[in-house]
């Protein structure tokens, strides 16, 4: 009888069988750049027992899959599926943000949210679509195109789409590195499909016409001691840096992916600018956060 393979089992309306959990440790292994001598040393093994676990010649126990993928910080996600393909059950927990579990989360990232005002702010998934944004936000986002504001909306894609922010970024050829690089480090960490896909679309954006009069940031050249968003609006010229806040002792899937993007002022000029924008938006202050485009009562409500 010949054997299944993923064009058989396409045609059979079944998925292919996942890689052999082998396989896919010397891939997390190779990925985290460790050789099967210093992931033995790594995980208080032999080097034969990682090497036979590669290899297929020994199976791990569900406590060693475990120990293994957190000597290599894997992601919850992907500790699950290596679990599901050594036919063990997932462990880790993956509940909606609306789920009664996500309670005391979601009242952590309203209060980082709106406790951040009048500066803006904004909590992201791992493939940074738009979760929650402060009222600090809105401003910013002038001019952008409907279309690029239809949930679910997409962080990155929304900051260099020539219908998004790019014509408005002063420093064009600065930030557009920034991201595609730090994009670059989120899929060697992670290995993730739907953010290659990601970059290779923001690799595809032309330079908007307005970089080549850009007032600062120069592709490959840093003279500040961060990354700043130059950012032109109505209410003048924005310098901002941003800071990365996750959840350090997640157990939960959905808990673990999600970040708090939250932007300084780098000079006075703007932080005036933004309490002046912000003090001008009629919002009232139960509607500070906005979850997947749609106002609630505190991302908590």
């Amino acid at each position: 009888m010949p054997r299944d393979t993923p064009q058989t089992t396409a045609r059979n309306g079944r998925a292919p069988a996942p890689p052999p959990i082998g396989a896919l440790l010397r891939s997390w292994r190779q990925r985290r750049g460790l050789s099967q001598l210093d992931l033995a040393c790594e995980a208080d093994i032999s080097t034969r027992h990682v090497s036979f676990l590669e290899t297929g010649r020994s199976q791990p126990s569900r406590g060693m899959l475990i120990h293994l993928a957190e000597r290599l910080d894997v992601p919850l996600r992907d500790r699950n599926a290596l679990l599901v393909a050594a036919g063990f059950a997932p462990v880790y927990s993956e509940h909606s943000l609306d789920n009664p579990a996500m309670e005391a989360a979601r009242k952590a990232v309203d209060l980082v949210l709106t406790g951040h005002e009048p500066f803006p702010a904004l909590a992201v998934d791992r493939h940074w679509h738009l979760l929650a944004a402060n009222r600090a936000v809105a401003p910013l986002l002038e001019g952008v195109s409907a279309e690029l504001l239809t949930p679910p909306v997409n962080v990155l894609r929304l900051s260099l789409h020539p219908d998004g922010l790019a014509g408005r970024i002063g420093n064009w050829a600065q930030w557009h590195e920034h991201v595609l690089c730090r994009l670059t480090r989120q899929i060697e960490a992670s290995a993730d499909a739907t953010l290659v896909a990601l970059r290779n679309e923001l690799q595809g954006y032309s330079a908007p016409p307005s970089a080549a009069r850009a007032d600062g940031g120069v592709e490959g050249h840093h003279p500040d001691v961060v990354v700043p968003l130059r950012l032109h609006t109505s209410f003048g010229l924005l310098s901002l840096f941003s800071t990365t806040t996750v959840f350090g002792t997640a157990v939960d899937v959905t808990l673990s992916e999600l970040a708090i993007e939250a932007f300084f002022p780098a000079d006075a000029e703007t932080a005036d600018r933004l309490r002046r924008a912000l003090a001008e938006i009629p919002s009232p202050p139960g509607e500070r956060v906005r979850v997947r485009g749609r106002a609630r009562r505190g991302f908590s409500g």
